[in-house]
């Protein structure tokens, strides 16, 4: 970490210029495409059933590609470090627009849960490496400006993939919505032999995926994935146990096995395991925006675009953090910000905790909005910086800052479904989503951000 902060800062003009325009155009769009399936999906799937049926597997298209997308983003590091950027993106890029293909045409449903599986499998590794290759391709004074750049395009898939998907359907055209998705896959991969160096393919031939691990993490998070599916809070809570459980046995088998998931250093004395927990605390906390349009639609009285553009409200936050907390070059700044970054995030979901009522007027909404934008505000001035110190903490191992960059993904994927199992649970709590529920479920989420301040704390040392 110290290594990282004592590095020159490069500029945005420098990141973008004709040197590295190619490499962050690759790296960005890679995580872009992947958000942007993610979210336009949702968008697009009343209108598949409709067509094809299979209203009963409904949930499992989301289950499916989460699943894929954890396995296969706890394997970046060694395909990276054995096949190379350029290799591995090519690889990843067309099965992404393979698997595209066969949901575009999918005459079933689980016809379309294996173009899913196809996707997710894809998606994981494309959203791994726009973080992974930033050290292999990047100088270290972009890492925190490309690590700005790669996750701000998880705001722009919030926004672009349900615009984008709810035109479509309206039109009834869902299918062109995977067409869309494989023509830029496609497109993408055009550029990557130009943008990308061809370094790997044999170099270390002992690098192996870990198998133990990913069996792990995928229970896990497939538990999870079941757990936002359970008819009774007891059984979302019991099988919300059963994959921290499977977590904690992942940690002990990760730790002893040859080939891994998280790097060494995790476990050491050092501040990355610190990096790793600020890093999924803060990503748990945002999945508290999952249920936004639905409450802006019961509590507000929103129309559906107004609901979803509010559920884009921490996504905006996000984005405009991550641009803006990118450009300090303090160390002593950028480890302040680090530092109090959760409880910013604590206090714009408390805000919405304490302005929720059964009849929103318009001015409560606003207030709503501001304190989403502020929780946004605050994962995203905290994220680009974690991302650098997480890749920076293991300077002069190549194979080992690999699978540390590979990790920020999976921590942030499987933090994800661990915080979107949680959603679910406090939702359940009642058959209808109403304004203790929504009270309920920002309180919560806020608490789990302030306890994410003692890992930031330590991590910003």
């Amino acid at each position: 970490m110290a290594h990282t902060a004592a590095s020159p800062a490069g500029s945005w003009r420098d990141l973008l210029s004709r040197e590295y325009l190619g490499a962050a155009t690759v790296l960005a769009g890679g995580v872009a495409i992947y958000a942007t399936n993610e979210f336009i999906t949702m968008s697009l799937l009343p209108s598949a059933v409709g067509d094809i049926g299979g209203e009963r597997l409904y949930a499992w298209v989301t289950t499916v590609y989460l699943v894929a997308s954890v396995v296969a983003a706890a394997a970046v590091g060694p395909v990276l470090v054995r096949f190379g950027p350029r290799r591995s993106y090519m690889a990843a890029l067309a099965s992404f627009a393979l698997g595209s293909v066969v949901c575009a045409s999918a005459p079933t449903m689980p016809v379309l849960l294996a173009g899913r599986l196809v996707q997710g499998l894809a998606g994981g590794l494309l959203a791994g490496l726009g973080y992974a290759v930033i050290s292999a391709v990047l100088p270290e004074r972009l890492w925190t400006r490309a690590s700005a750049l790669v996750s701000a395009m998880w705001g722009v898939g919030t926004l672009v993939g349900p615009a984008t998907g709810g035109l479509l359907a309206q039109f009834g055209w869902w299918r062109a919505g995977f067409a869309v998705l494989a023509v830029l896959a496609t497109a993408m991969s055009l550029l990557v032999p130009i943008a990308l160096p061809d370094r790997g393919g044999g170099a270390v031939p002992g690098i192996r995926i870990p198998a133990w691990s990913l069996v792990l993490l995928g229970g896990a998070a497939l538990t999870v994935s079941v757990a936002a599916l359970a008819r009774t809070a007891a059984m979302t809570a019991a099988l919300l146990g059963l994959a921290v459980f499977l977590v904690l046995v992942f940690l002990v088998v990760d730790r002893r096995v040859d080939v891994a998931v998280l790097p060494r250093s995790t476990f050491g004395p050092g501040p990355l395991k610190w990096i790793y927990l600020t890093l999924g605390g803060l990503m748990a906390a945002t999945m508290a925006d999952m249920y936004v349009p639905l409450f802006g639609q019961r509590l507000g009285g929103l129309v559906p675009l107004l609901a979803g553009l509010l559920g884009a409200a921490l996504s905006v936050g996000w984005t405009a953090g991550e641009l803006s907390s990118a450009s300090l070059t303090s160390p002593r700044t950028v480890a302040r910000t680090v530092a109090i970054a959760p409880v910013v995030m604590a206090a714009g979901l408390a805000l919405a905790a304490v302005f929720t009522a059964e009849a929103m007027t318009p001015g409560a909404v606003a207030v709503w909005a501001a304190g989403l934008v502020m929780a946004g505000s605050g994962i995203g001035m905290a994220w680009p910086h974690l991302s650098a110190w997480a890749m920076g903490s293991v300077v002069g191992d190549p194979a080992e800052q690999a699978v540390a960059a590979a990790a920020i993904n999976t921590v942030q994927l499987m933090c994800g479904a661990f915080g979107a199992g949680l959603a679910g649970v406090v939702v359940n709590l009642h058959e209808v989503p109403d304004a203790i529920t929504a009270r309920w479920t920002f309180g919560v989420f806020a608490a789990l951000a302030a306890l994410t301040w003692v890992a930031s704390s330590r991590a910003a040392r």
